[in-house]
């Protein structure tokens, strides 16, 4: 900037020109004349964009490949016409050019000649893109719920107290007899039933005298222990034979022997809850929550998901016949299930055909409702693959990368888009039904939990040993299969699904983990049985 305006003025040497980056975004100032404005703000437009995507942490990378393909074609617009602007001419038609944006994607009017033959997105690791969801994937900040069943799956956004001491009563351990710890063995007068019950007072009891008492019941004023009804024998009843009159005590009973006392278990403002903790099916952090008197709590937002499938030749999976072309919808019904059996709320968006105003429609539509949207289909190479530019030009998200180095799920695509004041996310999945599946355990599945407020967000991983000889593909790969602990070898054992090509739906059937496989090598082309692998857990083991 300031070179070309000291080509202008040797006055320019006066301006206060500054620029900087705060967080991620970069600062520029320009001079107040609108004139020097202009001429400052030309000076630097053209890399602007590099500098964007310096900022966000990216290396540059996808600027680079889209000016290289851009360089024989620099002086057009998307509409294919060309403008030779100076300082006379005046154009009578609008230009509406993004000078701010980068794209990657095909213009959405472009016709299918002039479409991108090699994808402009840079191939990436499954980490690299773990990482990056990871950066993006921010928790929505906390709601104050009530203590009950629906708590589970949710995370404690602060520690919670106990307001009540568990027991809050002194408590008999066993069934039995209340006693004066000091009068020993011997035979004694019954004189009261303490029961696990509601009681206006708390009985009182003499030296010389006992009480039966039934496990949980408040122990009477005056004893000091109870001795186990085993320890005991009847020496006489009432006259109808009902109540007992006498017993017999055989032991020496211990001070507080089978008594629990007040707060024993849980004494007033002890942490029982971190936060952080997870909030299980299990029960016991909605035990422990409802046993000290906490009625509500605050936990972390959970993210409302959207669900939508895209494609010409989709249909409902329950239409009744089939025409020649089309396919039934197995990915949206399958993305359904595993956003509600993981606890999430999820929203069906339907199909939506490959048009691209109704596409935008739909997209916008759901992403004014939902925090998370994942999609299906279209986002490969295809002509009708139209989600990278919708969202890229239509919606203005942010694609952080559009191809991935494994096997499945090759073209999956994550984006970003900010909406309602905060970022919401967006997935884009292949097409193809073990594609889409895959990628949503192992990234849609681990951002929700993320923004759930999980502290492990990654799905668990187990070491298993391979139960058969498997040919490793170009690509790292995640292999399905189904694994079990054998207990006379004390290790996992994984037997493949079978056939793995990513349209053989078959192959989740009886899933329960996917197995990491490197990429084949010349050195490494198969592993053989016994190999050791990595198993990523995403379903119950057997």
């Amino acid at each position: 900037m300031i070179t070309t305006s000291l080509q202008k003025t040797p006055f320019a040497a006066l301006s206060r020109l500054v620029s900087g980056v705060r967080g991620k975004t970069i600062i520029i100032t320009v001079p107040g004349s609108p004139k020097g404005a202009k001429e400052n703000l030309e000076a630097v437009i053209n890399v602007l964009p590099h500098a964007v995507d310096l900022a966000k942490g990216g290396t540059g990378e996808n600027v680079h490949a889209q000016l290289n393909a851009q360089k024989t074609n620099n002086s057009k617009d998307e509409s294919g016409h060309q403008c030779v602007h100076n300082t006379k001419h005046e154009h009578h038609h609008k230009h509406e050019h993004d000078t701010t944006r980068s794209f990657l994607s095909d213009p959405l009017s472009g016709p299918v000649t002039q479409r991108q033959r090699k994808s402009p997105y840079p191939m990436i690791t499954v980490d690299e893109a773990l990482n990056i969801i990871a950066n993006n994937a921010e928790i929505l900040g906390s709601i104050t719920v009530p203590v009950n069943e629906n708590l589970v799956g949710m995370v404690l956004a602060e520690d919670v107290y106990a307001k009540e001491p568990v027991p809050g009563y002194r408590a008999s351990i066993v069934d039995g007899y209340a006693v004066v710890a000091s009068d020993g063995p011997g035979i004694y007068p019954v004189v009261g039933v303490s029961i696990a019950n509601v009681q206006s007072d708390a009985m009182q009891l003499k030296p010389g005298q006992i009480t039966r008492i039934t496990t949980g019941g408040p122990i009477p004023n005056g004893a000091t222990a109870v001795v186990m009804v085993e320890d005991t024998s009847l020496v006489s009843t009432s006259a109808d034979g009902l109540q007992e009159e006498s017993v017999k005590i055989h032991v020496q009973a211990r001070n507080n022997e089978w008594i629990r006392e007040i707060g024993s278990d849980t004494s007033v403002g002890t942490v029982i809850v971190r936060k952080g903790e997870l909030v299980t099916a299990v029960g016991g952090e909605i035990g422990v929550l409802s046993s000290v008197g906490v009625r509500e709590v605050r936990v972390y937002k959970r993210p409302v998901i959207g669900i939508l499938s895209t494609g010409n030749e989709v249909v409902n999976h329950n239409e009744p016949e089939l025409k020649y072309g089309q396919i039934r919808d197995s990915n949206r019904p399958t993305l359904l299930a595993i956003g509600k059996i993981t606890g999430f709320e999820v929203k069906d968006f339907g199909i939506v055909s490959d048009n691209v105003q109704e596409l935008e429609n739909v997209l916008k539509l759901a992403l004014s409702q939902v925090d998370v949207l994942v999609t299906t289909g279209g986002v490969s190479m295809g002509e009708f693959d139209l989600l990278k530019p919708t969202l890229e030009r239509s919606l203005e998200a942010t694609i952080h990368f559009g191809r991935l180095k494994m096997k499945p799920g090759k073209p999956t695509t994550f984006a970003t888009i900010i909406s309602d004041e905060y970022k919401k996310l967006i997935f884009s999945l292949p097409g193809n039904p073990v594609s889409a599946t895959v990628t949503s355990y192992l990234f849609v599945l681990p951002a929700l939990r993320k923004i759930a407020g999980y502290d492990n967000w990654n799905l668990p991983i187990v070491q298993a040993e391979l139960s058969n000889n498997i040919s490793l593909d170009p690509r790292p790969e995640y292999h399905r299969a189904t694994i079990s602990y054998d207990y006379t070898k004390g290790k996992f054992l994984a037997v493949s699904t079978g056939n793995q090509i990513s349209s053989r739906l078959l192959s989740m059937c009886s899933c329960n983990a996917l197995l990491k496989l490197p990429g084949k090598t010349d050195q490494l082309k198969e592993l053989v049985k016994g190999t050791m692998v990595d198993a990523i857990l995403i379903g119950q083991l057997n």
